[in-house]
């Protein structure tokens, strides 16, 4: 069986500061596109081959999630940039860094990962491969 993730979708309560933390500091690309369904404009962010919609908890679209609540989120990002270059950059934003550098297991082996929270109180765990 083969599965890929095209993309996920995070229920967000402010939809600027979500864009602000995911394309400004984690520097995911904002595109804006039109709902092949219903012809509403929707907001994605772009990393790699993947991307995030960004769904406002106040008007979530449908079909969704069966409890579509900001927070409940937890995802890791595996990225090549170095884990130190991820600490200075939540350090100059004032993001607290909750956990780490640990050792994880990732999907394929060993990670070193640090934990933050989004604008949300999703949990974000920055990682590099060991």
């Amino acid at each position: 069986m083969s599965f890929n993730i095209d993309h996920v979708v995070i229920t967000v309560s402010d939809m600027n500061k979500s864009i602000d933390f995911y394309s400004n500091i984690l520097g995911m690309e904002l595109h804006e596109f039109l709902s092949s369904t219903d012809n509403v404009k929707r907001k994605s962010l772009k990393f790699g081959k993947q991307k995030i919609n960004l769904h406002e908890a106040s008007k979530p679209f449908k079909p969704h999630a069966h409890n579509p609540f900001p927070g409940t989120m937890d995802i890791c990002f595996l990225t090549q940039i170095n884990i130190e270059h991820w600490i200075k950059t939540f350090n100059k934003f004032n993001i607290n860094i909750e956990e780490g550098p640990v050792q994880k297991t990732g999907a394929n082996g060993p990670i070193r990962s640090i934990y933050v929270r989004d604008p949300d109180k999703n949990l974000i765990e920055i990682s590099n491969k060991i």
